[in-house]
């Protein structure tokens, strides 16, 4: 039985947990939270914060594992590439990952190589530098953490008054106390997934995003197919397969973001793991029938894998748990919902839970996943049963 070790287990990294369970590997779990839900799906587990290179190493090693991953966050992404390095395990080579946690640097490449129709952009490491940077922008700019995910931190800016705030705000969101200062982008945000198995790009698909309104820009539904024509999904796929070569990333998860404005495509963010929201685990294999998890699972362990569709797909959309704020006194009954309006629920949901004003992903409390017919009828469907959900949650 091969060992597999998982960084990261909160909500969203449970589904690959239970995943390679089912697929009969020993699975390894570190968080730094000692009450993380993926640790009772685990073989074995430990407290240990998955951004600690040398502990994470040190646990791998001493374990013997046999492959590391992580999903749906950037924060263990130089943990997981370190130890794949330093264990000669598959995984994104360690200078890529590195690249990839400094969206500074990314968009440096992204520019440098005409991987998209993007403009040029600015690192701040001190409040210092903000004033040497002004003459050199046009605004509206956008302003972000260079290492950060999850829309933290990241503010639209109009005016130069206010850009150090912004950076402020930014660079305490960043683990490395780094900013990023970039043209601001009108446009329509689309997520794109994608696997490259030892230097083979399997982009697995287009998806269509809905947004808040600024100044948050936290996601709030996902839906395949893309809506998109046909020309300007190969343009984005073209697009990015430059980036990744730029970048210089040979294996792993690849998660893009980006921005369309007519024929323009521009890459916003860019991250060396599964797409978190349900990407992976239900959107992914849904919309498109590909085994996204257990490919991506037999990958990091070196078992053959197979990126043909096994069924045929389906339209696809969800919906974030962004609901009304209070302290939940009374849930309501989610099976029952699920059954009569034939809908997936995916809920972190307890009596006595505060539900937070959503501002960021981490403010949601689940997802509805809905398909359909056509992809309206999916996107509808959910969003219904979401309203349906907030409605029937009672609150102190």
């Amino acid at each position: 039985m091969k060992r597999l070790l998982i960084l990261g287990g909160g909500f969203l990294q449970n589904f690959v947990i239970i995943k390679a369970k089912q697929l009969g590997y020993e699975v390894f779990v570190l968080d730094a939270n000692p009450n993380s839900t993926g640790f009772k799906y685990a073989d074995a587990y430990a407290v240990i914060n998955i951004v600690d290179e040398e502990a994470c190493l040190s646990y791998a090693i001493e374990n013997r594992v046999d492959g590391v991953l992580t999903a749906a966050t950037d924060y263990s992404v130089l943990a997981m590439s370190r130890i794949a390095s330093e264990m000669g395990l598959p995984g994104i080579n360690y200078d890529s990952a590195k690249i990839i946690k400094n969206k500074a640097i990314v968009r440096k490449c992204l520019f440098e190589a005409k991987a998209d129709d993007s403009g040029i952009s600015f690192e701040v490491t001190s409040l210092e530098m903000v004033s040497g940077i002004l003459p050199k922008i046009e605004f509206p700019v956008m302003v972000k953490p260079c290492d950060g995910s999850g829309s933290r931190g990241a503010s639209r800016v109009d005016n130069p008054e206010d850009l150090e705030k912004a950076c402020e705000f930014a660079m305490a969101a960043s683990i490395s106390h780094r900013a990023v200062v970039e043209p601001f982008v009108v446009g329509k945000e689309y997520g794109v997934e994608i696997f490259v198995d030892q230097g083979v790009i399997h982009v697995l698909s287009v998806i269509q995003k809905e947004m808040t309104l600024p100044p948050y820009y936290a996601e709030l539904g996902h839906a395949i197919p893309s809506g998109l024509s046909m020309e300007l999904e190969l343009k984005i796929k073209e697009c990015v397969c430059k980036a990744l070569k730029a970048i210089g990333v040979n294996h792993g998860s690849i998660n893009m973001d980006l921005l369309v404005n007519d024929e323009q495509v521009y890459i916003v963010d860019v991250g060396a793991r599964m797409g978190g929201n349900l990407i992976g685990s239900h959107i992914i294999p849904i919309g498109t029938g590909i085994d996204y998890m257990g490919n991506m699972i037999k990958a990091a362990v070196r078992d053959p894998v197979d990126f043909s569709p096994l069924h045929k797909s389906l339209p696809v959309a969800t919906k974030l748990l962004a609901l009304t704020p209070g302290v939940v006194q009374e849930l309501p009954n989610f099976e029952q919902i699920s059954s009569e309006y034939n809908v997936v629920i995916e809920h972190h949901l307890h009596v006595g839970d505060q539900i937070n004003e959503y501002h960021t992903n981490l403010d949601g409390c689940g997802y509805v996943i809905a398909n359909g017919m056509t992809v309206q009828d999916a996107i509808n469907r959910a969003t219904l049963v979401k309203k349906i959900i907030d409605k029937s949650i009672v609150r102190k």
